[in-house]
């Protein structure tokens, strides 16, 4: 019974380490989306000597979605797996679902990047609120 317990634990500890490195990889994943989405704009106008020297295209987007999707995916289900609560993960499929319709819609670059910015907040948002509910006592 009480090996039970300590293997039970351990896989505990060890999937827990794993949200939340999957939780913060996110979070830093969404963080650095936004900072592209907004920076990369200004950066361009202010520098036009080299604006068009620098742009990473629309397959930029597309790669980081293609790690966005199934790493918020993994931390999203598994954290409501463990604490129940379907806030963080309805909240963080809508802002997949924005990001994904800001590449797949082709809208003006202005609309792209709010529809952008506007998902990558809500992903953001639903990481940390999922790192919050697992981290929260259980009754």
């Amino acid at each position: 019974m009480i090996k039970n317990r300590q293997r039970s634990y351990a896989r505990s500890s060890i999937t827990n380490r794993t949200a939340n490195w999957l939780d913060s990889f996110a979070v830093c994943a969404s963080a650095v989306c936004m900072m592209h989405c907004l920076a990369l704009p200004v950066l361009l106008a202010a520098l036009p000597a080299i604006a068009s020297r620098i742009d990473p295209g629309e397959n930029f987007h597309v790669v980081v979605l293609v790690f966005a999707v199934p790493t918020s995916a993994m931390a999203l289900y598994g954290g409501w797996r463990r604490h129940r609560s379907i806030v963080p993960l309805v909240v963080g499929v809508l802002g997949l679902i924005l990001m994904t319709a800001a590449i797949a819609l082709h809208a003006d670059e202005d609309s792209e990047t709010a529809i952008t910015v506007s998902g990558s907040l809500l992903l953001a948002m639903a990481h940390i609120a999922n790192w919050l509910h697992r981290h929260r006592p259980r009754t």
